[in-house]
């Protein structure tokens, strides 16, 4: 379309090959509109490159998202698995608090029975044997008495019931032991009554 218009105007011409204001008016609008549509053409790949870059940070944020709710579901199953391992675990700690009153009254009979100057060695026996029978019981299920005398007070397992002087024993020691305290497995099922060495501090050189 150019070359012929510049043939027909250099033809009005004279055949001098001028060419007149319109056909470089005509060249300069075909030069904009190159120059419109290179640009057209820069924002395009722009606007394409931020949204790209776009998608990529949502893709981004998103699997984040994922990776938080699966951390949270696998420490939401972990403690449900706990907590139905420990509730198996202490099912029976209500009953093992029952049993260990029995063997109170076995530890009762056996202690009277050695006091008595009558011959109860057949009674003792057959009460010890059942002690014994009771403890292997509680045992199996996982309950079991712990020894207090001779061990530093410890406000978790032992209820004081008394504070004396005893220099036999270091100060805040268990001395006696009225009633045993007992375990289930980790847990405390019954706090040991005892009674506290409070020994005076000795304040001469």
């Amino acid at each position: 379309m150019v070359s012929l218009s510049r043939k027909y105007l250099a033809a009005r011409n004279g055949g001098n090959g001028l060419i007149n204001v319109d056909e470089k008016e005509t060249d300069k609008n075909e030069a904009g509109q190159d120059q419109v549509g290179a640009e057209a053409s820069q924002e395009g790949k722009q606007d394409c490159q931020e949204l790209l870059k776009k998608r990529d940070q949502e893709l981004k944020e998103a699997q984040e998202r994922t990776l938080r709710l699966a951390a949270e579901l696998d420490n939401t199953r972990k403690r449900l698995e706990r907590e139905k391992s420990e509730g198996i675990s202490y099912a029976n700690e209500s009953i093992m608090r029952q049993l260990v009153e029995v063997v109170d009254n076995l530890d009762r009979a056996i202690e009277h029975g050695e006091k008595e100057e009558e011959n109860c060695t057949g009674l003792l026996e057959g009460v010890k044997m059942t002690l014994k029978t009771f403890l292997d019981v509680l045992a199996k299920f996982g309950a079991a008495p712990f020894e207090s005398v001779g061990v530093a007070f410890d406000p978790n397992r032992h209820e004081a019931v008394l504070q004396e002087e005893n220099p036999d024993y270091p100060d805040m020691t268990v001395t006696k032991e009225f009633q045993k305290g007992y375990m289930l497995r980790e847990r405390l099922l019954r706090p040991a009554r005892v009674a506290v060495a409070r020994n005076p501090i000795n304040t001469t050189c």
